[in-house]
């Protein structure tokens, strides 16, 4: 397998710009993701990495060489796409087996690796079927077959769920990750879905705008943000914004918030003017003990759980608290923010301002 490094990589279509100098290192044998909206230059990235486009400039390195402008052909990886891309005309067995007859391998060789993977897949009943009757689930795991047998230096996925219904896809993602776990293989994964790529990725780059806004470890992204995009786009519901004008200098262990100081980890950095306060709903306590104050607007039961909306004199914020808690929509409660889990961020910029908490969290 192998270990992919990205330098100021750059892609562009005429005067459109769809990726600008991304700089990322993909570890051998991680489970890699490439996560933002439609339009990001998340998938831009992958053709790149894959050879399917040549970059505009930078470089593209694979186990230490530089493949930045080699074809496809050239850098033996292997591709899953969202469509599966299977031969219609074949069975199961000779779509796997297609890569290592085109490649001339003698068919002892080959009849023995489509059974073992067929075997890793599940789908060894299956093998002497058409492709046209299966279920999409099925046709997946074929078309990862055919990824798989030819064991290539990586694998390239582009939304390969993205087609399944929402419970078999939960399901194939659980699939995938265990696979991917069995054979270590270095594995770079394109989706628009938050949740898929928390709960599958070792590491994750956000995209916006064709820029890296961030990429780290998901717990990293989710408890540190970088910017106020990766705030907004990761969670569910995603982080709270309470926007002020204030200041704070380099060492302070609090903002003021109108009338209410704020505590917060220890800014590394001076912070003054129009500045943004996030909280994630899990981390906003109802608190008759707390000055700072909201009005319930709604409640919405989730079972364990409720997300309690609120208006404060900054902006709206949700708290997740138990559903014994109760909240009645027109109250005004206290807000107890928990101060280690809070994010100071720069309005203009929209970067998160360095603090004791995220000292050593990467910014894109």
């Amino acid at each position: 397998m192998a270990e992919i490094v990205i330098r100021n990589l750059r892609k562009e279509f005429g005067a459109f710009t769809a990726v600008q100098g991304s700089s990322f290192t993909i570890r051998d044998g991680e489970f890699f993701m490439l996560l933002g909206p439609s339009g990001c230059g998340k998938t831009t990235t992958l053709r790149m990495i894959a050879g399917l486009e040549l970059p505009t400039s930078g470089q593209i390195l694979i186990d230490g060489e530089d493949v930045s402008q080699r074809p496809a052909s050239q850098r033996d990886i292997a591709m899953v796409f969202q469509m599966f891309a299977l031969y219609p005309h074949l069975n199961v067995r000779r779509n796997i087996s297609y890569p290592l007859v085109s490649q001339g391998m003698p068919r002892a060789q080959v009849q023995a690796k489509v059974a073992e993977v067929a075997r890793i897949l599940g789908i060894e009943s299956i093998l002497d079927k058409p492709v046209g009757g299966l279920s999409g689930g099925d046709r997946q795991r074929v078309a990862l077959g055919r990824a798989i047998v030819r064991q290539p230096k990586a694998f390239m996925m582009d939304e390969p769920l993205g087609a399944l219904d929402a419970e078999f896809r939960e399901h194939m993602s659980e699939e995938l990750r265990a696979l991917h776990d069995r054979m270590k293989a270095t594995t770079v994964y394109v989706t628009h879905d938050q949740l898929e790529a928390m709960q599958m990725g070792d590491k994750i780059v956000v995209m916006n705008h064709g820029v890296v806004e961030q990429f780290g470890t998901p717990q990293d992204i989710y408890d540190h943000p970088a910017t106020l995009f990766v705030a907004d786009f990761i969670g569910s519901p995603s982080m709270n914004f309470l926007a002020f004008e204030g200041h704070a200098a380099a060492g302070a262990t609090s903002v003021s918030l109108g009338d209410t100081a704020m505590a917060l980890p220890e800014l590394q950095e001076a912070a003054t003017g129009s500045l943004v306060l996030g909280v994630r709903p899990e981390h906003v306590a109802l608190s008759d003990a707390s000055p700072y104050r909201g009005r319930v607007i709604a409640t919405e039961y989730l079972g364990t759980t409720q997300i309690v909306t609120l208006t404060t004199a900054h902006g709206q914020i949700k708290a997740r608290t138990a559903a014994s808690q109760i909240a009645h929509p027109g109250e005004t409660v206290g807000l107890a923010l928990n101060p280690r889990t809070l994010s100071l961020f720069d309005a203009t910029t929209g970067r998160a301002l360095r603090t004791a908490a995220n000292a050593g969290v990467h910014h894109g």
